[in-house]
């Protein structure tokens, strides 16, 4: 198969198609996006367009930039093109060209042309360009199911066949919506919630809390491994590491037994508000599931969440565990989650924590002890660390 039949990738605008007067913003953060993520090929050239994005590839690798393509979020699929004259034996040339590259046994020919006044209808042309690849081929026409659907589109300046659409991830432009900071813990469900969060638009920074030395080494290495497989949907991520020990201690110390998750969590939202502060964020979003554990009952969400003034959102809240595992494995951070390193909020699990928690008894065990300083120090003791993303044995990604 030679992939250097392929002049340029054609890129299909999805959601943002949908977008009125800030269209534009959406289409040039998908654009900086996608040259960011092909970095490493500078023989490229782009072409803005208002149906898709042309990326010109003088020659460079495309298997290697389909690769890349598919961690940038933001449009419906791209495909492979070779660009011809409007001259109708140019066009068949190319398609016959193109359906000889692989061993493909059936094919469709699908003609659109944006330019009416050519003097030839979709269907005339579409008969015209099957008809050569019958008589020039083994090649047999499939309407159904075809091996190869062989796209032809023809514009006021020339025409751009395209064969096998490659589906895109979809949603929106990292970063168009800003940012968000992703309570990042060693499970499974947080790193899927930071997916669906940079696909809605959020470049996300991580927060993680770290017990010393009840958490081990390897549960904070497990995280940064988890922040470094998301940060190839956005080149890199920062990573907040939060001393937690001496207030999840104060907590365990003065809280009734039963109420120490949800007091711990309110905890938890209190140092992600300030350091949302901080850094001039506006989004908490974290893998917090319906019904799943007692602090993600509606009573729960309901009362550990007041203390928080950031808007908090909850991707994977009605999602099942299950579809949440699937997604996880899609984006290869399963088999990092379920190593056995357990966090901060596994190490002291109570036996029969409360399922519908009253506000006034937060408020009274949160009275007991000096929190709003502990609080404090561990905004002041946050560790930060950038991790950038890099291919190092991720072969098999995709």
């Amino acid at each position: 198969m030679d992939e250097m039949i392929y002049e340029y990738i054609v890129v299909r605008y999805g959601e943002l198609s949908t977008k009125g007067k800030n269209r534009k913003d959406f289409v040039n953060c998908l654009a900086r996006n996608i040259k960011s993520a092909l970095k490493d090929y500078p023989k490229l050239e782009y072409a803005v367009m208002h149906d898709g994005i042309f990326i010109y590839l003088n020659g460079e690798d495309f298997n290697g930039i389909k690769k890349a393509l598919l961690t940038v979020f933001g449009y419906s699929y791209f495909a492979g093109a070779v660009k011809t004259s409007r001259d109708l034996d140019d066009i068949k040339k190319a398609a016959l060209r193109i359906a000889l590259n692989r061993p493909y046994k059936t094919f469709k020919i699908a003609c659109r042309r944006q330019d009416k006044s050519y003097p030839l209808n979709s269907d005339t042309l579409n008969r015209a360009i099957a008809g050569h690849i019958l008589a020039s081929s083994t090649l047999k026409v499939d309407v159904h199911h075809p091996d190869l659907m062989l796209y032809t589109v023809v514009k006021k300046d020339a025409v751009y066949l395209m064969d096998d659409k490659i589906e895109g991830p979809g949603g929106y432009p990292v970063g168009i919506n800003k940012r968000a900071m992703l309570m990042l813990s060693g499970g499974i469900d947080s790193p899927v919630a930071g997916y669906l969060s940079m696909k809605r638009g959020l470049k996300i920074e991580c927060l993680h809390f770290a017990s010393m030395p009840y958490t081990s080494k390897q549960a904070l290495d497990k995280v940064l491994e988890l922040a470094r497989r998301l940060s190839l949907y956005q080149s890199d991520i920062t990573v907040h590491i939060i001393p937690f020990t001496e207030l999840q201690l104060a907590i365990y110390k003065h809280v009734d037994e039963s109420y120490c998750i949800t007091v711990m969590r309110r905890m938890m939202y209190r140092i992600a508000d300030k350091i949302c502060q901080k850094r001039a964020i506006n989004v908490i979003t974290n893998g917090e599931s319906l019904g799943q554990v007692a602090s993600q009952t509606p009573e729960s969400m309901q009362v550990i969440s007041q203390v928080a003034d950031t808007l908090i959102l909850r991707p994977v809240c009605m999602m099942d565990k299950l579809e949440i595992i699937d997604m996880a494995k899609k984006i290869d951070t399963y088999e990092t989650s379920i190593l056995p390193y357990e966090d901060c909020c596994t190490i002291f699990t109570p036996h029969n924590p409360v399922t519908h928690p009253k506000l006034d008894k937060c408020l009274y065990y949160e009275s007991l002890f000096d929190y709003a300083a502990l609080v404090d120090k561990c905004v002041e003791n946050d560790e930060i660390r950038k991790l950038v993303y890099h291919q190092d044995n991720d072969e098999d990604l995709f």
